[in-house]
């Protein structure tokens, strides 16, 4: 079998049509109905990527996605939920979610972001990089390791999910230059679902600046450019 993924999702219909689809690909389906039956999974197996539905029956999809962070699993995480509002948008990806996807979805769509945030995903893990003179990377105060997917800024762990490590290592590797929201999605993604209301990016970006202590005002590290993107100065 290939990747093994994590399927939550209390709509039993949904989950197995996910679960049908994904195996036509060769990956592993590890599927549940409830978040309490997720953990006890999580907790034993090793994972490759997350799927959760937002609206659990015990606990919400929200809490869950933020307890695989606080235990410090990197994997992707992909949100699902029924309503398309922005504010559940907002709320996944800033408690460490990577991509969402809106119900009703096309399932052919969902495989295409599970392959996307797999590749990026495996692009920056451990054992994934060739050129050993650039496995780390240092700036200011910030270490980042790409062999080994840590961050270290001065001298303290910098706990990133796997898009906030693709995003700072994009923006550190094309220091000086800016690079707009758009050129980032495509990137980490590979994708061309992007649209110029996409802010995921911009979400992310966010996240990054609080985890750094770098202010919007006055950053010392991911600067914004207004009309162009984001830059770190070299």
């Amino acid at each position: 079998m290939g990747d093994r993924i994590l399927v939550v999702d209390d709509e039993q219909e949904i989950a197995d049509l996910i679960e049908v689809y994904l195996q036509n690909e060769n990956y592993e389906v590890l599927k549940y109905y409830s978040a309490e039956d997720a953990l006890a999974c999580i907790a034993m197996t090793e994972v490759d990527l997350a799927i959760l539905d937002i609206m659990l029956p015990d606990i919400s999809g929200f809490t869950l996605c933020r307890k695989i962070r606080e235990h410090h699993y990197t994997y992707p995480v992909i949100m699902l939920t029924a309503r398309d509002e922005e504010i559940d948008k907002i709320t996944g990806l800033t408690l460490g979610a990577d991509d969402y996807i809106a119900k009703p979805f096309r399932p052919l769509e969902l495989v295409a972001r599970v392959k996307a945030q797999l590749r990026r995903y495996k692009k920056y893990n451990p054992g994934q990089g060739a050129n050993t003179e650039k496995d780390v990377i240092l700036h200011s105060g910030l270490v980042m390791n790409i062999k080994t997917h840590e961050c270290f800024l001065n001298e303290k762990p910098l706990i990133l999910t796997p898009t906030e490590f693709s995003i700072l290592r994009i923006l550190l590797e094309n220091k000086g230059s800016a690079m707009s929201a758009e050129a980032l999605f495509h990137e980490i993604w590979k994708d061309e679902y992007y649209s110029k209301s996409n802010n995921t990016i911009t979400v992310h970006i966010r996240h990054l600046r609080e985890k750094m202590n770098d202010t919007f005002e006055s950053p010392k590290y991911i600067k914004t450019i207004w009309g162009v993107g984001y830059k770190i100065e070299s």
